[in-house]
């Protein structure tokens, strides 16, 4: 029996981050190195390429090899040359050139690129309905709270504005991303490949090629003990779950009978007691944002590499990397359903400020509707323009 969710609440969104994807993502640049190779070769390998069965491997034997061997590939390239030979095909040009770590970093990142895909996604669904409340409260007054007491006068609005604030900047830490392609060899020298073609500077077209198959970025190096770039991936991620656990945290708070300034739709049950209907959503989220800072001080720590391959770091790197994948897109498809479902009540808000000391300050409500105002439209401007792709305003 193998771990299938029971007690993971804050990870629920597997797919594209299970070992199934990693491995379809492993034989996906198998298939497209062969097809490089032809190309640079000047032989058809179509046939080998398309031959490869991700599907058809061993799960219990490739499991085996990583007790045996730490990574995953060296038993994968013997599995996926058995299916060659049993079609009749040759297998001498599987994996040529290539070492088990341009196979492994390079099926990461495509996990990585459509995982963050998804979870960008999830980010706008949920800042598009922020945005909404947002602009229907920017006139609703409420106590602001600072250090866990009450403060001045601010607006829904304004509330609903800061939490857009926050995924609008998780969707720029994902689209600075780049997600590069490995190729390097032994050593990261590339001398396989060169020789392989007989040819200086091999490697390198072999390495852009094998960027455009798969849809990543040549980044013009190997960087097998340079690992900032997963780093970056790893930190995009984790500020995705930082922000989202910021509004659920908001959201839990608000949401309490005592308070009532948000009112959440649905909600999970209590086995003792069934009139409560916890806010799950936010619970989910929270789980995930508790979680993931651990995980990031992993991958910064692997990242201290040594050698041309590191002993250990590299192979901490992995789990902590998809794990932080996996929050990141569950995180953001609950906000998605979160806001969804969201609501502010005006009223139980107004009541709240007037019974506050802040009620007694000196009123300018006409300055905090045109302040409100002003924030709410930045924050709108700012999420459109990023989730559109272009530049912040």
């Amino acid at each position: 029996m193998t771990d299938w969710g029971l007690l993971d609440p804050g990870a629920t969104e597997t797919a594209g981050t299970d070992d199934d994807a990693v491995l379809e993502a492993m034989v996906d640049v198998e298939r497209a190195l062969l097809r490089v190779w032809g190309s640079e070769l000047d032989e058809f390998l179509d046939g080998q390429a398309d031959a490869l069965d991700d599907a058809a491997l061993d799960r219990a034997a490739l499991a085996a090899g990583v007790s045996r061997d730490a990574v995953p590939v060296v038993a994968l390239v013997p599995a996926l040359r058995a299916q060659l030979e049993a079609a009749g095909l040759p297998a001498d040009r599987l994996h040529l050139g290539a070492t088990s770590q341009d196979v492994l970093d390079t099926a990461l990142m495509l996990v990585a690129r459509d995982a963050l895909r998804a979870t960008r996604a999830s980010l706008i669904a949920a800042g598009a309905r922020l945005a909404s409340l947002a602009d229907a409260e920017r006139q609703s007054p409420r106590i602001g709270r600072t250090i866990a007491r009450h403060g001045e006068a601010s607006t829904l609005g304004v509330l609903a504005a800061g939490w857009l604030d926050g995924v609008s900047s998780a969707i720029e830490s994902v689209d600075a991303l780049s997600f590069p392609v490995q190729f390097g060899g032994a050593v990261g020298t590339g001398t396989a490949a060169d020789v392989a073609a007989g040819r200086p500077g091999a490697a390198d077209d072999v390495r852009a090629g094998l960027a455009v198959r798969l849809g990543l970025t040549d980044p013009g190096r190997s960087w097998h003990v340079e690992r900032t770039p997963v780093l970056a991936v790893a930190s995009a991620a984790a500020s995705v779950v930082a922000v989202l656990g910021r509004l659920a945290g908001d959201v839990t708070l608000l949401s309490r009978e005592e308070l009532g300034e948000v009112r959440l739709a649905g909600g999970g049950g209590s086995s003792a007691m069934p009139h409560k209907r916890n806010p799950v959503g936010a619970v989910a989220i929270t789980a995930a944002a508790v979680e993931s800072p651990a995980l990031l001080q992993v991958v910064a720590s692997a990242a201290i590499a040594g050698d041309e391959r590191s002993a250990g770091r590299w192979h901490a790197e992995w789990a902590s990397q998809r794990r932080l994948l996996r929050l990141a897109r569950s995180a953001s498809a609950a906000a998605a359903r979160l806001a969804d479902g969201l609501e502010f009540d005006r009223d139980r808000a107004a009541q709240i400020l007037a019974s506050a000391d802040a009620a007694n300050a000196p009123s300018h409500r006409d300055l905090l509707v045109a302040t409100s105002d002003r924030i709410i439209d930045r924050a709108v401007a700012r999420f459109t323009a990023v989730s559109e792709g272009g530049t912040r305003p």
